[in-house]
């Protein structure tokens, strides 16, 4: 059975991802990475040249293909719950995790770090703010329908462990 990590970029996904594979003796995919080596362009590329709607289309696609996965922990785009019923089809064929991150530490966490990520590379302090509430408004209906709903409340917290547990727990592993 895959793990999906889903949440808001900057929720530490690829990050907690790849503890937590290691945690439970499993592979770690990074969607947006897989994307980038199976299109030869990277995530920005990809949106420049041919466009938002092309990318969600791929996106959807490298989704599928993770279930041929075996025993993977794989690190979704934050945007990927949120289209072509990505969310419904990873129900239905794994566990959801989304990592829930308070708008303050994503603020913090992507404002450094905003020139790598295509659609917040312009934005201004406060424009980065309107743009995660914003986003956070929209995607958040479809996040809560995660299998499992991990808080973060202060991006300090042992998720991978936390998580790992809560697995031993629910699967007696």
């Amino acid at each position: 059975m895959q793990i999906y990590l889903i949440g808001f970029m900057g929720s530490g996904k690829s990050y907690t991802g790849r503890q937590l594979a290691q945690l439970l003796n499993r592979r770690f995919i990074d969607l947006d990475n897989w994307i980038e080596q199976e299109a030869g362009l990277s995530i920005r590329e990809i949106f420049e040249q041919q466009g938002e709607a092309h990318f969600r289309k791929t996106e959807a696609e490298a989704v599928r293909k993770m279930a041929e996965e075996l025993s993977a922990v794989i690190a979704t785009g934050g945007g990927t719950p949120c289209f072509h019923q990505n969310m419904e089809w990873m129900n239905a064929n794994g566990l959801t995790v989304y990592l829930d991150t308070s708008p303050e530490v994503l603020f913090q966490r992507l404002k450094s770090g905003r020139g790598h990520r295509p659609l917040i590379r312009s934005l201004t302090d406060e424009g980065l703010r309107a743009y995660i509430s914003q986003k956070l408004r929209e995607r958040t209906p479809y996040y809560q329908q995660a299998s499992i709903v991990y808080a973060q409340k202060t991006g300090g917290e042992a998720v991978a462990e936390d998580l790992a547990h809560q697995f031993s727990n629910i699967t007696g592993h």
